[in-house]
């Protein structure tokens, strides 16, 4: 297998039916179960990430080619830059009224 190969179809299908059952449990948290609105966001949260990583290393190739080391940290600067948008606008909004 060469350095550029984007996995075995069966590498794919598993990525997808792994993304389907990650999909499925975040449904069933949301609307089968009794717990509080916290933890179910909580849980949901945990599983899309895990869902996002998935799909970078299943579907997006983050691992292969000849500059992964590049790739991966662009992806770390990216969600750095995403998670200091969200939790500063967060924070921007809860404590702008004081």
């Amino acid at each position: 297998m060469d350095k550029h190969s984007h996995g075995t179809p069966m590498t794919q299908v598993f990525g997808f039916v792994l993304s389907l059952v990650l999909t499925f449990a975040a449904l069933f948290v949301a609307l089968k179960t009794s717990m509080s609105f916290n933890v179910i966001m909580w849980i949901i949260g945990i599983l899309a990430v895990v869902q996002a990583a998935l799909q970078l290393f299943m579907f997006m190739h983050l691992r292969d080619g000849e500059d992964s080391k590049a790739q991966t940290i662009n992806v770390v600067y990216g969600v750095f830059i995403a998670a200091v948008t969200v939790f500063g606008s967060i924070w921007v909004m809860n404590f702008s009224g004081m």
